[in-house]
């Protein structure tokens, strides 16, 4: 009986296809939806509570950003999106599943989910080790979808321990980890990814409205994300002021004691450097040539030539996520990637089925 049982459950999962793949991501999101409708309201979902553990557990992660980051997870996971995402490649019709190690980031909520979803749906299997300040609503995404399609069950796996018997590797973090990364797993197939940040360059032509929706590209996730505005390169002569009107909204990031402790810090410590600063009371503006800059903190530069400001912007290509205004999306959509915007524009997809 129990090879008989074995050999089912081995039968069922070698037995399904990418539409069913497709198929149990689809269905997650319409439950995903359908609980995010009900946020807010007196009705409780299964949401209210990973939302407080979530918080409780990391507290960067307070109700507002874990509720943004999981209606961007819901906008993926439409059939048609998935249907649209995977036509772009040729799917074998029988696939060899491999063991995909994933060391996912933990710096804004379910910032792994993009790899998971890309090495189940691509018909591997993978064996995650979460980061620490990330642990809570990957899994409960994971245990949803179980319950949805149970013949996921033997293609997800969790470990804290290093990986040793890995077919190929998905790994992200800092650029002192990405350097270990690439020594340890250089022997695999592998995606290695370091820091990288994310720059608005601006025409001194905006209106608030659009200033407003660039506020959304730096305080979303309280900068933490690697396609957070950390940068913004301004025409001579642009006005402080109405960039801080134009973003004045977004004043409530203040009250996340994490990120006050941070603004306070670097306040003090340019004051003692004798920095000049820009400040409105919830950001510091500092002219900086640095790309990434600190939570609480925005750098930025003037240019008067934007074919100049292109040749350098080039040279540092390698460490620029996403670009929005001049030359890159619109104000406003760094924070919402469509399933074909690929971490270090590096296709994760097309290399799980090259494997």
């Amino acid at each position: 009986l129990f090879v008989m049982l074995t050999l089912q459950r081995y039968c069922q999962r070698k037995d399904m296809k990418l539409k069913e793949r497709i198929k149990a991501f689809s269905d997650l999101g319409k439950t995903l939806n359908a609980w995010l409708e009900l946020w807010g309201s007196e009705q409780e979902s299964p949401l209210n509570e990973v939302v407080r553990q979530a918080h409780y557990h990391n507290g960067w992660f307070d109700e507002k950003q874990v509720i943004l980051a999981l209606h961007e997870i819901a906008f993926w996971l439409n059939e048609e999106k998935l249907e649209n995402w995977v036509r772009l490649y040729a799917f074998p019709e029988n696939i060899s599943p491999k063991v995909v190690g994933v060391i996912m980031a933990g710096n804004i909520p379910l910032v792994g989910f993009h790899d998971y979803l890309s090495v189940l749906v691509s018909g591997h299997k993978i064996l995650a080790k979460l980061s620490s300040k990330d642990k809570i609503l990957i899994q409960f995404l994971n245990s949803e979808l179980l319950s949805i399609e149970p013949r996921f069950q033997d293609s997800v796996d969790f470990s804290t321990e290093r990986f040793t018997h890995v077919d190929a590797v998905v790994a992200t973090g800092s650029d002192n980890s990405s350097r270990y990364f690439e020594y340890y797993f250089s022997k695999k197939p592998n995606i290695i990814r370091s820091n990288r940040t994310s720059v608005a360059v601006l025409t001194g032509k905006e209106t608030k409205e659009e200033l407003h929706s660039l506020g959304n590209d730096i305080f979303r996730y309280y900068g933490l994300g690697c396609r957070s505005i950390t940068k913004v390169y301004l025409p001579e002569g642009f006005s402080i002021d109405w960039f801080y009107s134009g973003i004045i909204e977004h004043g409530q990031v203040i009250n996340n004691h994490k990120y006050q402790n941070n603004y306070d810090y670097h306040k003090s410590l340019f004051l003692l450097n004798r920095d000049k600063l820009w400040d409105n009371n919830f950001i510091l503006l500092k002219r900086d040539s640095a790309l990434s800059s600190p939570v609480g903190t925005l750098f930025f530069e003037e240019y008067n030539d934007i074919n100049v400001l292109e040749k350098e912007l080039a040279t540092k290509a390698d460490k620029i996520q996403c670009r929005v205004g001049i030359g890159g999306v619109p104000l406003g959509k760094a924070q919402k990637p469509e399933l074909t915007d690929y971490s270090d524009n590096i296709d994760i997809l097309q290399f799980l089925l090259d494997l």
